[in-house]
Formats: structure tokens, C-alpha cells, sequence
């Protein structure tokens, strides 16, 4: 070890992360301690990586992280993760920017600070390529003067933050490619929350826990979408065609509309979620490129609509994946095994239950049928911890059902995942 270069010691120091593994590390010599002071890339404080965190007051974890950080020289990535701590004084927090916002590449943020501090304002114009703030307020945004040149992951979680302020924020931003919004607090000046966000560079977009009238995301290069816990009345994507992964969990939405951006679609995830299917399918029907479809725990509007597995095969003949979860209404299946037309290029199935019942087994066994080259089948299940008999039996039935069905395609690997 006495031979390794200080530059090498650094790097070893960077990977553990966490600042209390790093000073300890570092106290094993005078070479050890420059490479600390010369060569440390990468400084985490997370409350989790050391429980004495949780016992020192906001004032002493300032002090230990002021000396920490000034120990140091070219930090290129800093994460301030504590989420027991109410705030930090301002003073303090813009002080750690300053003193690294020349070498930094990387910040992760989540604690309040009193007052406000403008991140933005001390960290514009600067080296940050991936930025993750929490707990905190954006206001009065300068595309001109607080700009990011080489930002292109930006992250917000409890962020208070104006529509407009918001789309400046991504204006600023000219190589943006990867936005995560959770629970943001979307201050308005009129009743109805509206959102407006356009970036030509933006290829990944996550949305959580947010509740908007409407959601109009222009994003000409964007390739992955994802949706969740979100009621919306209104959400439309303006692209051009270069969406590839489209995922929606748990979203209230009354219209919703990803235009003619779906041709290039490769996977569709759709989980706890009411779906007018002819509508739907109508809107990702032209999407031949499909390779996984994922349709769980979805409710249809109408009790009588049917998913044609049949149209699924002729529209989407590079399907290799496929989810489906047992849904029963009045004795009848909301999935249509009939049809000449087979999932020929099937791989993976996986299908389950949320309520079992004797039918499940019919299903499977007509859904194998469906896929003849099958090489792999996921069954997951509810099974409640307080089982009646009748239950025990259902399930007992189920089991020596598939025991017998796979005796017949020994070839499939099978596997079950129960919660």
C-alpha cells in the first residue's frame, strides 16, 4: 500500500462515499491524509450511513461537515442527505457551495435552510451535470443569468416551484436529458394548475405525486416516460416519434393523449390504472416495434370490454414479453384467448392474481397455448395471512393444477412470487 500513488488513494477514498469511512480511512497516514485533502472526488453526509448522525444537533453537524468539506480540495461530487434535521443556517449551506461550486459536478441536497438559500443563483454557470434538490423553494428564475451549461440531470422532490419558473428552469438547462418532478408544490396565479414544459434535449421524464388540471410536456427527443401516483385531468406529450419506454402507475387522468409520438414505442407498462381499452389501443396500435406489454391490476371503464389477444398478436408480432394480471367480472375473463393468431415470439409470461379462484388455472393453461415458444412463466399471487378453508383449498386446487399443466411443458421454467 506504501507504494500506491496518492492519485490512487484518492480514488480509493472517492468510491467509499460516506464522509465518516473517508476521514477514518484517511487518518492512516501522512499519505493517506494529502490524498484526503488533494485527490477526494466524491463526499456523501446521508443519516443513514452513521446512526450518531441522528444524535448531534444542527449546529454541531455543521460544524463537522464545515470541517469536513474544507478539508478538502476539487470536490467534484457533494450529497447532503439528512433528513433529520429540520434546517441548516444559510450562511453556513452557502458557504459549502462557494467554496466548491468551481469543481463540482455533482450535488445532491435535501435539507431546509433558514432563510432560503438560491442554489441556483450560487451554482449557475458552473461544471454541475446532476443536480437533485429537496426541501426547498426556486423562485425568480434567469435563464440568462443562472444558467447551466452542462446540467443534464436535474431532480426535484418537494420543491417549491412556480409553472413558469419551472420551464425556465429547463430553458436554462440547453443539454438537459434527464428530469425527475416528485411531489412538487406548483405555486399558480390562477385557479386552474397548469403546466407547460418544453425541452428539445429531455430523453428521460419521471413524475410523481403530483396533481395538475393540466400536464403538457414538449419534448422532441424524449425516450422514456414514466407516470406515477399522479391525478392529472389532462396530461399531452408533443413529440416526434422517439418515445420508447412509456410507464403509468396508479394515475388518475380523464384525457390522455401521447399523440404521434408512439411509432418507435418498445415497452408499455400500465399498473393500477382505469383504462378505456378501445381508446388506448387505438393510440398504441401503431406501435409494431413493441417488445414488452405490460397490462396490471388495470380496471376498464366499461365492464364489458374485452383485451383481444388476437389484435395483440397481429399488431405487435416482436412481442416478447407479456404481463397480465387475472381480472374476473360476472364468470368472465376481461382477456379473449379465442383467435387463430399465436404470441409466436413470446419469451417471458408472467401472470397473476390480486383474488384467486378455481378458474385461474384454465386461464394459464389457455394462455400457454397462446404462447408456443415459451421459455419462461412468472405466477404472481395474493395470499392473505388470515386463509379460510375455502381459500386453502382454492389454492391447494391451484398448485396441483399447475403441478400437472407443466408436467406437459417440462421445457418452460417456471417460478412464483407471492406477497
Amino acid at each position: 500500500m506504501e507504494h500506491l500513488p496518492v492519485e490512487v488513494i484518492g480514488n480509493i477514498l472517492s468510491r467509499l462515499g460516506g464522509a465518516r469511512d473517508v476521514v477514518i480511512a484517511s487518518g492512516t497516514c501522512r499519505k493517506w491524509r494529502e490524498a484526503c485533502r488533494k485527490h477526494l472526488h466524491t463526499l456523501s453526509f446521508n443519516s443513514n450511513d452513521w446512526h450518531a448522525y441522528h444524535d448531534l444537533t444542527p449546529s454541531r453537524l455543521e460544524i463537522l461537515i464545515t470541517q469536513t468539506i474544507f478539508q478538502t480540495t476539487g470536490l467534484q461530487g457533494l450529497s447532503i442527505f439528512m433528513d433529520d434535521v429540520d434546517e441548516f443556517s444559510a450562511s453556513t449551506v452557502i458557504a459549502w457551495l462557494m467554496y466548491t461550486r468551481e469543481t463540482l459536478h455533482r450535488l445532491i441536497y435535501n435539507v431546509r435552510t433558514n432563510p432560503n438559500v438560491n442554489i441556483l443563483e450560487i451554482c449557475g454557470r458552473q461544471k454541475l451535470e446532476t443536480l437533485e434538490l429537496s426541501h426547498n423553494s426556486i423562485t425568480g428564475v434567469e435563464p440568462n443569468f443562472q444558467r447551466f451549461p452542462c446540467l443534464k440531470s436535474l431532480s426535484l422532490s418537494h420543491v417549491s416551484i412556480s409553472a413558469l419558473d419551472l420551464n425556465l428552469l429547463l430553458t436554462a438547462c440547453p443539454k438537459i436529458e434527464t428530469l425527475g418532478l416528485v411531489n412538487p408544490e406548483i405555486a399558480m396565479s390562477d385557479a386552474q394548475v397548469t403546466v407547460e414544459l418544453s425541452s428539445p434535449t429531455l430523453k428521460s421524464v419521471y413524475v410523481e405525486a403530483i396533481s395538475l388540471d393540466k400536464f403538457i410536456l414538449e419534448a422532441d427527443s424524449i425516450e422514456s416516460l414514466h407516470l406515477k401516483d399522479c391525478a392529472l385531468e389532462l396530461f399531452e406529450l408533443i413529440g416526434k416519434g422517439t418515445l420508447k419506454h412509456f410507464k403509468i402507475d396508479d394515475v388518475s387522468v380523464i384525457h390522455l393523449d401521447i399523440g404521434d409520438t408512439v411509432d418507435n414505442l418498445e415497452i408499455i407498462d400500465v399498473s393500477n390504472f382505469t383504462i378505456m381499452w378501445p381508446k388506448f389501443y387505438q393510440m398504441i396500435s401503431k406501435s409494431s416495434n413493441i417488445r414488452k406489454l405490460r397490462l396490471w391490476d388495470v380496471v376498464f371503464d366499461d365492464e364489458d370490454e374485452i383485451v383481444d389477444l388476437e389484435n395483440i398478436a397481429v399488431c405487435f408480432p416482436r412481442l416478447s414479453h407479456l404481463a397480465l394480471s387475472y381480472d374476473l367480472r360476472d364468470g368472465v375473463v376481461s382477456y379473449d384467448l379465442q383467435g387463430s393468431s399465436h404470441l409466436e415470439n413470446v419469451i417471458i409470461l408472467e401472470l397473476g392474481w390480486t383474488i384467486i379462484n378455481d378458474l385461474f388455472s384454465n386461464w394459464v393453461e389457455g394462455m400457454l397455448k397462446l404462447c408456443p415458444n415459451l421459455k419462461k412463466l412468472v405466477i404472481h399471487g395474493v395470499v392473505s395471512e388470515a386463509k379460510s378453508h375455502e381459500e386453502c383449498q382454492i389454492l391447494a386446487n391451484f398448485t396441483s393444477s399447475i403441478v400437472q399443466l407443466m408436467r406437459k411443458y417440462m421445457h418452460i421454467d417456471v417460478q412464483f412470487d407471492y406477497d
